[in-house]
């Protein structure tokens, strides 16, 4: 097939206007698979390769050719910022074929709301959660608003692969489809897919078609990247390594930052200078605390502010102002920002990306890296690796530079394999299932228990929930009064359940903090949990400001400039880490190769790790003796076979082994006292592995482990059951127990 040809002609004359010399890879296998098959479409390519337009060209060319009687294509992304950067590229793209183009977010203009209700036409773009709203307050619209709807287009589907929010997109968009009587193809859109199968077969669940994953040759990716490692503090003396390879030649010194300066922060603050960058981190208040340090340090060189931020907990003019600042080519600024700059919004020419330490996927690391070498320059990313100078007499898990090593594993199992985090699976969604429910009841009325049921219990989300454990959660919504009984014997959103229901926030799944709006006069600047009474400081937008007033009816906080450094904080955010990342962890400490991104202090840090590594015994033992009664353990596990592997040693092994103690350090290493010795260890936990035992037993007696937004509403015995089934990786743990003990036998065998 002539792709370019099949084309509709206003999209021929937008490509030769664009000055393009040919269609990339990815548009031409997209056009063949949307143009010659009625299946779904799995586009995984580099960013910045086009995927967007290898979608939408075939999707338009295919409605004007027959224009649909309602919106034709709807587009789903995780972020209002990405709508927001999309909007501008496909309303130039349709303006000229007379196909709107619509945003539905809370940004969003409302005139231009009610035109598509008025009349549907054209391509809606949305986030889950106003989809979610849309479903909830326009139900009676939706058959109207995509009874004829064409083409779902789900950007950046791999953030969309391992929670609850991406089960919820699915199940609305199976929700949608049958109260619309449609039954449109699946655009999945990403360049980050680690499993393309496994994410086709979640892309096309309960859409009763296949999925397409279009081979073809992507362009050659080239990396410059760098990884260096600095202590909090000034070096010690004896930091050099006479043995490193002659290639690896120090930095030049970070001469114009200010004498007092951190170390790392220094770095960046130096080769920001002239540029404009992106400085990664890993959390909002990490975040706020660098981007105050370099505003510092411009102060104290009488340099102006060449530093923005933008985080999730900004006001929407400080994320757009970063937003635009990055747009501008002829910018010399840098934003310190947090994941809500990892997808693929364009920030026009970048030089280069920092990261601060190492994230917590291979995915997010991937995602950063695209946010560079747009425009026919390479990708370009720099670590910046930190920690404290080990005490002189710390043990042993004290001495390994953790985020130095995940950061090279990180690297490493994409170079070697090109591994990416494979979709979530496996999991038991009691949170969810109670956030459908409500949300079926709120926009359809009353309902019997079993048509609620089959509107429900049949997503594809749920089937591993059985029809007695959803009977169990409609009984305990009846009678805490989230749902009611009618004279009818129907079931309806019960009074308790309506104050859940009618809030804004029902619309997300993710769970939030109760957050307080910060302002300063007119001008907000975003929100924070927990506010400090009157007279304390809080760090926001990466200045501190002096609390004035907290109004804690209004939930707000009002505030002025002040000078200074603190802290800041947005509440918890844990990390989940994959077991294939710690492996490899494990596999950087025994391998011996100095890799070429790494920089001098980097490289000597870790040829000072693996000496720890090899003089512990690590390599050939996880358990090692740390002196006394006190053990350290080193499982090489990811984050919830970890976890399994705490409580299984606490409840299972504990009273066994005199097991006392236990210090976590998640997801690298646990400390505990135990009178048993090493073999007893290896014997002990294997008997415990090997029996058959019920995976509720690792919760504690009496916990009611609430992981997810709403599981405070689910049964106790349900949010047990989810937890035990579905968070904690028994099957790991009992593998990794169970080839410690197959190694301690064969080590143990004589030589003949």
């Amino acid at each position: 097939m002539n792709v370019f040809e099949r084309y509709a002609p206003f999209i021929q004359d937008y490509i030769y206007r664009s000055g393009w010399q040919a269609l990339r890879g990815v548009q031409n296998a997209a056009g063949e698979a949307i143009f010659g098959t009625e299946d779904n479409v799995l586009l995984a390519a580099s960013t910045a390769s086009g995927k967007t337009e290898a979608a939408f060209f075939p999707i338009l060319t295919l409605m004007e050719e027959e224009p649909p009687a309602s919106v034709g294509a709807l587009y789903i992304a995780p972020l209002k910022a990405l709508i927001n950067d999309q909007f501008g590229r496909l309303d130039e793209l349709c303006e000229e074929a007379g196909i709107a183009v619509t945003r539905w977010h809370g940004d969003a203009p409302q005139s231009r709301k009610r035109k598509l209700l008025r009349s549907p036409s054209g391509i809606l773009q949305i986030t889950p959660e106003s989809l979610e709203a849309l479903m909830i307050n326009k139900h009676m619209e939706i058959p109207s608003l995509f009874g004829d709807l064409r083409f779902i287009v789900i950007d950046e589907i791999h953030s969309l692969l391992r929670g609850d929010r991406g089960m919820q997109t699915f199940c609305l968009i199976e929700r949608l489809c049958r109260t619309a009587g449609c039954s449109p193809r699946r655009i999945g859109l990403s360049a980050t897919i680690g499993n393309p199968e496994a994410a086709g077969r979640f892309l096309a669940a309960g859409s009763g078609r296949g999925t397409v994953i279009p081979r073809f040759e992507g362009e050659r990716e080239v990396w410059r990247l760098s990884m260096e490692h600095f202590f909090n503090t000034e070096p010690q003396a004896d930091e050099g390594k006479e043995d490193l390879p002659e290639t690896l030649t120090p930095e030049p010194p970070t001469d114009r930052a200010p004498k007092a300066a951190d170390p790392g922060m220094g770095y960046i603050f130096e080769h920001t200078r002239g540029k404009k960058c992106l400085i990664f981190t890993n959390s909002r208040e990490e975040c706020e605390a660098v981007c105050q340090s370099l505003r510092q340090y411009c102060e104290a060189n009488h340099e102006p502010d060449r530093f923005l931020i933008h985080h999730g907990n900004l006001s929407a003019s400080y994320r757009e102002s970063a937003e635009e600042e990055m747009k501008d080519d002829d910018s010399l600024k840098s934003v310190c920002a947090t994941a809500t700059l990892e997808l693929g919004i364009d920030i026009g020419r970048l030089e280069r990306a920092f990261q601060i330490d190492a994230p917590f996927t291979v995915s997010g690391f991937l995602q950063r890296m695209g946010r560079t070498g747009r425009r026919g320059n390479p990708s370009e990313m720099w670590f910046v690796m930190r920690e404290n100078h080990p005490e002189p007499r710390a043990m042993l898990p004290d001495m390994i530079p953790w985020y130095l090593i995940q950061g090279i594993a990180l690297v490493q199992l994409y170079m070697e394999e090109r591994f990416v985090e494979p979709p979530g699976t496996g999991r038991l969604p009691y949170s969810l299932l109670y956030h459908q429910t409500m949300s079926t009841l709120a926009s359809c009325g009353e309902m019997t228990p079993g048509e609620l049921a089959s509107r429900v219990l049949t997503l594809s989300c749920f089937q591993r929930i059985s029809q007695e454990d959803y009977r169990t959660l409609l009984l305990h919504l009846l009678e805490i009064d989230h749902i009611a009984r009618t004279e009818n014997g129907g079931l309806i959103v019960g009074l308790t359940g309506e104050r859940i229901v009618n809030n804004y926030k029902f619309y997300a799944v993710f769970q939030e903090n109760i957050e307080y709006s910060v302002r300063s006069g007119p001008e907000e600047l975003g929100t924070i949990v927990k506010p400090p009474p009157a007279g304390d400081k809080i760090a926001i937008a990466g200045r501190v400001w002096l609390v004035e007033e907290v109004d804690h009816k209004k939930r707000e906080v009002l505030c002025t400039l002040v000078k200074g450094n603190i802290p800041a904080y947005f509440g918890d955010v844990a990390g989940d880490i994959h077991t294939r990342i710690l492996e490899r962890m494990y596999g950087v400490l025994k391998e011996e190769k100095i890799y070429p991104y790494l920089m001098r202090h980097g490289a000597c840090r870790l040829l000072d790790a693996r000496e720890s590594f090899r003089k512990s015994g690590m390599e050939d033992h996880p358990l090692v003796h740390l002196g006394g009664n006190m053990w350290a353990l080193f499982p090489w596990l990811g984050s919830y076979a970890f976890l399994a592997m705490e409580r299984f040693l606490k409840i299972r092994c504990g009273r066994r082994l005199g097991l006392k103690g236990l210090s976590p350090s998640r997801p690298y290493y646990m400390q505990f006292t135990m009178k048993a010795g090493e073999e007893e260890f290896y014997r002990i936990t294997a008997e415990e592995a090997e029996k058959d035992f019920d995976p509720l037993e690792l919760v504690y007696p009496k916990e009611v482990p609430v992981f997810e937004k709403y599981d405070e509403y689910v049964p106790e015995e349900l949010v047990r059951k989810g937890f035990a089934l579905g968070v904690l990786d028994v099957d790991g743990m009992k593998r990794r127990v169970l080839e410690w003990a197959c190694r301690e036998m064969s080590d143990r065998q004589p030589v003949r």
